[in-house]
């Protein structure tokens, strides 16, 4: 008997793999195709840890499957490779990014290929490669031709230790996500991306996507549609017109005061002498907390008068204009009218600050006094010629007036907001764009990408300065004009890194096309078939590819809606129950297991731990009993092979393989492991099996463990890999369970069992009971006072 070595036979494969060219897919023939992608990973360390690998094992044990299944399987891979994180690596390694990310990226391609993984490295994508950040630059180019990139001023979060403008997604808790330190406000010009363009599409078409329903749910709240109304309020001397957006126009005549966030870009002009200074200290006191702080409905609310007053156009009363935490400029407007009896926050602090509440709204008609905060829908009071409506009503005839008076209106409004995608770091792809004194805004003309990043910057000198680092290097920054040849100045950014990550899935099915981002005869292959990644994209990555998919559909680029039509989310390996990460130092390689027990044994075990989409804390100690079983496989396959085959026999193969496929399908790996240990449990203790059922038994493990498989499938003596092999198909005909076991019993002693058809009858199984050998024995010469048969269970033949 062979035994199992898993170091010569997990090499002889990744070999065999590798040469044979087993894993590259004809790209030509897109019938049939299932492009299988797990999101890639960030080379920002110098190894993969076990949560690299619980998301790609388990995704390639699925792809193999499909492959088996007759699928002309394409799974990629590459890497992130821009951004602060490999930014920040190289910096605390005094080494520069380029080659500390090339280092890394090289380490982390042999663990993949040592997970025994069927990617195809022919089409990898490092997008901190010129080749690929080329047409990252080509898509901010053609986005701005398309009228969805631009400029503008904005309040952005800023890391000081970073020193980079962070998204919203981006701060956690009022921290950068990256390095904890607490973020501040600015006012910088910064570049964005109009996603506000796509935004009802990118809500209605969620409906129609195979993806996880929270994952939907984050989106649609991210997205954050309201139906409701503009209206607009001029200001007291001034020139200025305040508009909010309100989902309840109907309470209009309760606006007592209006709040404008810290960050209104009105602040400064109608703010009054005498309220200046308050006002100032307010503003900058309000930097230092998050948008999750200050709209917490548990916080005191805070605020200072500006000395201005606004007038409301349906009562021409003045109303006092103050600022307050409360309302954040990223949300509607950056302005409310604040109606104390309909809203609770307003309530809050017009409580605190003595300011009027009129009851405006109540659910019988009736006025019921100022004491409480009424936020339902009702009936109208104390608002002239609408009293008496419903709120409803009330809502389309306010709507309906302002629009009359070209004053505001009905309008729908939307939470998102436009992609930031400005970062003031080195390790990313420039922006290209020249800004010339007198031609202005200058797109770098397309056959001038890619503009280089230089090799020759020192990081160190430029962390921490409230500066781009592209900005300190002369040869890069200064350039001419294109348009008129005058001296000019390159913009001084890099784009966020989802910008590469938010089309790369389109380039990999020809990475080393030269003429365009993509090669759009292989478009056949999109959209994505199935992709696999962590649900913490859900309103990043996710949504941004959702974005430049559409974008670059309107410009005659795909003729898709969608990237990802089934989405699945792994679970999170933590420790100690904490997520793993390198920057937390908690993460665990798998290097060590690897050497010890093998990829398959590795592989297997992470599948066998829980539930794919759960996670779990990590531990080592099950891993015992994936080695136990592969080698109970091992043995099993090389035992004497029976020529018979049982009913019992055919039905546990039968039901094996209907429940392994079912699992599969699903990306049940766990309970699909638990059924083929059963299987081998089985077989094992009969003690034989044929060669009908072995050879299925190893194509049903090949997913799982394809090393062991190969070596198994090449010892039957098949010349082909077992992965070009058909997956066991299973007839129902043998799933339904005919034979049973029954004990026998001689006065009360169990003296052997039978496996009979359970429809037999009672006289023949007693027949049947009474020739078996060991049963004869005990009852040959001897009278039978009495034969007791409990259906289903067992014989008892009593004797004197």
């Amino acid at each position: 008997m062979t035994n199992y070595d898993f170091k010569a036979i997990e090499k002889k494969w990744q070999h065999y793999w590798n040469v044979n060219r087993c894993h590259e897919p004809d790209m030509a023939q897109s019938e049939n195709k299932f492009y299988n992608l797990t999101m890639f990973s960030y080379p920002s360390g110098d190894r993969l840890h076990v949560g690299h690998w619980y998301n790609f094992a388990p995704a390639d044990t699925f792809a193999r499957f499909k492959k088996m299944c007759g699928y002309n399987v394409f799974q990629p891979q590459g890497f992130d490779a821009f951004g602060l994180p490999a930014e920040n690596y190289a910096i605390k390694h005094g080494i520069h990014p380029a080659i500390s990310t090339r280092q890394n990226i090289s380490r982390m391609k042999e663990q993949l290929i040592e997970m025994g993984a069927m990617f195809d490295w022919r089409n990898e994508i490092n997008t901190s490669s010129p080749e690929y950040y080329k047409w990252t630059q080509w898509l901010f180019l053609k986005l701005m031709e398309m009228g969805l990139a631009y400029q503008k001023k904005s309040p952005v979060n800023w890391c000081p230790s970073c020193s980079t403008v962070l998204a919203n997604e981006q701060v956690n808790n009022g921290e950068c996500d990256r390095c904890h330190s607490q973020v501040t406000k600015r006012l910088l010009k910064q570049w964005f991306f109009k996603i506000t363009e796509y935004a009802e599409e990118l809500l209605t078409c969620l409906d129609s996507l195979n993806w996880p329903e929270k994952t939907k749910h984050m989106q649609r709240n991210w997205i954050g549609k309201s139906i409701g109304s503009s209206i607009q309020f001029s200001v007291v001397g001034h020139s200025e017109v305040i508009e909010v957006f309100t989902t309840r126009s109907d309470t209009i005549f309760g606006a007592t005061y209006m709040v404008l966030a810290p960050e209104h870009p009105f602040v400064n002009s109608i703010t009054t002498t005498n309220c200046l200074s308050k006002v100032t200290e307010y503003v900058e006191s309000t930097k230092k907390l998050s948008e999750i702080d200050r709209t917490s409905s548990d916080r005191d609310k805070s605020g200072v008068f500006t000395g201005a007053y606004a007038i409301n156009p349906l009562t021409q009363q003045e109303i006092p204009i103050w600022i307050s935490d409360y309302v954040v400029a990223s949300y509607g407007t950056g302005a409310i009218m604040a109606v104390p009896s309909g809203d609770e926050r307003d309530f809050q602090f017009a409580t605190k600050f003595n300011l009027p509440i009129i009851e405006v709204v109540s659910a019988d008609g009736e006025i019921h006094g100022n004491d409480q905060c009424f936020s339902d829908y009702g009936i109208v009071i104390n608002s002239e010629k609408y009293n008496g409506m419903t709120s409803e009503a009330a809502k389309i005839s306010v709507d309906d007036f302002l629009e009359s008076k070209g004053i505001g209106g009905a309008k729908v409004q939307y939470k998102l907001h436009d992609w930031l995608i400005s970062r003031q770091r080195y390790w990313g792809a420039p922006i290209p764009i020249i800004h010339c004194d007198d031609c202005g805004i200058v797109p770098v003309p397309f056959d001038q990408i890619p503009v280089l990043l230089p090799d020759d910057i020192n990081l160190a000198k430029t962390y921490g300065q409230d500066i781009s680092p592209l900005a300190t290097h002369d040869n890069f920054i200064n350039a001419n004009c294109p348009v008129c040849n005058k001296p000019a100045k390159r913009d001084a950014d890099t784009m966020d890194t989802f910008v590469c990550s938010s089309w790369y899935y389109l380039r990999y099915p020809d990475s080393h096309f030269d003429d365009g981002p993509f090669n759009p005869d292989k478009t056949a292959w999109l959209p994505i078939d199935q992709y696999i990644g962590g649900a913490e994209h859900a309103t990043m990555h996710l949504l941004y590819a959702r974005f430049i998919t559409k974008a670059l559909r309107d410009g005659g680029y795909l003729n898709f809606d969608e990237p990802f039509s089934n989405l699945f989310h792994q679970g999170t390996i933590t420790r100690d129950g904490a997520k793993m990460s390198k920057s937390k130092g908690n993460t665990v390689s798998p290097d060590t297991y690897i050497e010890k027990c093998g990829a398959d044994v590795f592989r297997s075990y992470l599948m066998f731990m829980g539930p794919f989409d759960e996670g779990g804390d990590w531990t080592d100690t099950g891993i015992v009993g994936i080695e136990r079983f592969i080698q109970k496989s091992w043995k099993l396959c090389q035992k004497e092979l029976n020529s018979s085959e049982s009913a019992k026999d055919l039905y546990i193969l039968h039901t094996t393989i209907k429940s392994v496929t079912s699992d599969l399908e699903s990306k049940k790996f766990n309970t699909a492991l638990s059924r083929l240990m059963e299987f081998v449990n089985y077989f094992v203790a009969k003690n034989t099996i044929s060669k009908n059922i072995r050879d299925q038994f190893v194509q049903l493990l090949a997913p799982f463990m394809p090393h062991a498989a190969e070596e198994l499938w090449e010892m039957f003596g098949n010349k082909n890999s077992i992965f070009n092999s058909n997956w066991p198909k299973c007839n129902e005909q043998f799933t339904i369970e005919s034979m049973i076991e029954i004990a026998i019993q001689v006065n009360g002693k169990l003296r052997g069992s039978i496996e009979i058809d359970k429809n037999i009858s009672k006289e023949a199984l007693l027949q049947r009971v009474k020739e078996l050998e060991n049963i004869h024995k005990f009852i040959s010469g001897k009278e039978i006072v009495k034969e007791i048969f409990v259906p289903g269970r067992l014989v008892n033949i009593v004797i004197k």
